[in-house]
């Protein structure tokens, strides 16, 4: 049996349940799961109702991203960056940036850092709110989602001038400053997520997804850490990785108290969906703090540069915590203005390849819950 997840599936069937029919199904996660923008295939084998083996094949929407930055300069290489994960496009321009920033050696403006981390949780938010929309999906309710993570790409649009793709990063800061105005409507918002998340907790708990959700999916530590699974899949299982606790960056070293250990770590479908909702709840009080500091902080938010930017000539990696676990950039310069190599780490080609072990043993009616909550981005998959 042949399953392909995307938007070529919507509205074929809705889910895949008893035994299997031979063949291609088409599965459709909801309309706004970021599975929608793109298409992953896996190849399942059944045996009595039960997936005896599985294999995932990507590449159906390879964009070749890491030669395209190679061929260009590093200021067009950020807005480049944010097209991979477009459901967390901002990270994609952190990162590059500050692994620039590393191998330049510079120090940027204590405000930008402030920004920068709380524009980073404002990501998280969306990011979560776009992978927990199976749920709606599934309930068949409005649980808030979709109300909050428009409002939330309103405040990047008055930001920045785009609702998607931010483009706001630049090498040594960023090139807009939120006002109080802004800074207010953020504050405002946050009191919505906390609410959204509330439901969300509340959703997979109860019937009928409870019972979708629970013991399905589960992820053992060993398998994480042999697939190199991070972010919030890996944490739901256990595996304590989280870059802004254990290797501190932007103002993250000041927010430590903010970062606790998740709850529950049974590993299955469950509690991946019960911890992007807790994360949604840290984030929030994240962006909160970061209002408060910024109240406190003026000066600029970039360092000026010149027009050509040249990296020393040299290699540099740095990573950071993504929404959906590390997204690392490694830069190769022959101190020109545009890379030798520029390779990227992206989190959700090592969390989509787990399902090569974990759905082993699932039944077919559970495949829906395990995709919705191991957490992918199509374009991430096929950088």
């Amino acid at each position: 049996m042949r399953v392909l997840i995307g938007s070529l599936a919507r509205g074929v069937l809705p889910s895949v349940a008893g035994e299997p029919p031979a063949g291609t199904v088409l599965l459709h996660l909801g309309p706004d799961h970021p599975s929608e923008a793109g298409l992953i295939e896996l190849r399942l084998w059944t045996q009595d109702g039960v997936i005896t083996s599985a294999q995932v094949v990507v590449g159906a929407m390879h964009r070749g991203a890491e030669k395209l930055f190679e061929v260009r300069d590093y200021r067009q290489i950020l807005m480049l960056a944010d097209r991979h994960d477009w459901h967390a496009p901002y990270f994609g321009e952190l990162a590059i940036a500050m692994v620039c920033e590393q191998m330049m050696g510079l120090v940027v403006p204590d405000r930008a850092n402030w920004l920068r981390t709380l524009l980073a949780e404002h990501t998280r938010i969306i990011s979560h709110c776009g992978h927990l929309s199976w749920l709606t999906h599934r309930a068949g309710a409005d649980l808030g989602l979709n109300r909050v993570r428009e409002a939330l790409r309103t405040q990047t649009w008055r930001l920045t001038g785009n609702r998607i793709h931010p483009m706001i990063n630049r090498i040594g800061g960023l090139a807009a400053d939120a006002d109080p105005e802004w800074q207010a409507a953020e504050s405002m918002i946050m009191s919505s997520v906390r609410d959204v998340a509330d439901v969300i907790m509340s959703t997979i708990a109860a019937d009928p997804v409870a019972d979708l959700c629970t013991g399905v999916g589960v992820l053992l530590p060993e398998i994480s850490h042999q697939y190199g699974v991070s972010g919030p899949a890996a944490r739901a299982s256990g595996v304590d990785l989280d870059l802004r606790r254990q290797q501190p960056y932007l103002a993250y070293r000041e927010l430590a108290d903010y970062l606790t250990r998740p709850r529950d770590t049974a590993g299955d479908a469950r509690a991946r969906f019960g911890l992007l909702a807790q994360e949604m709840i840290i984030s929030a009080q994240l962006v909160e703090a970061c209002l408060q500091r910024l109240a406190e902080i003026g000066g600029p938010v970039s360092v000026k540069l010149a027009k050509i930017i040249r990296l020393p000539e040299g290699q540099a990696y740095g990573a950071i915590e993504a929404p959906l676990g590390l997204a690392g950039a490694y830069v190769v310069s022959r101190g020109e203005k545009t890379p030798w190599r520029l390779k990227l780490r992206t989190p959700s080609f090592n969390n989509i390849s787990c399902l090569e072990s974990v759905l082993v043993g699932e039944r077919p009616d559970s495949i829906e819950a395990i995709l919705a909550s191991i957490g992918y981005v199509v374009g991430d998959v096929d950088k």
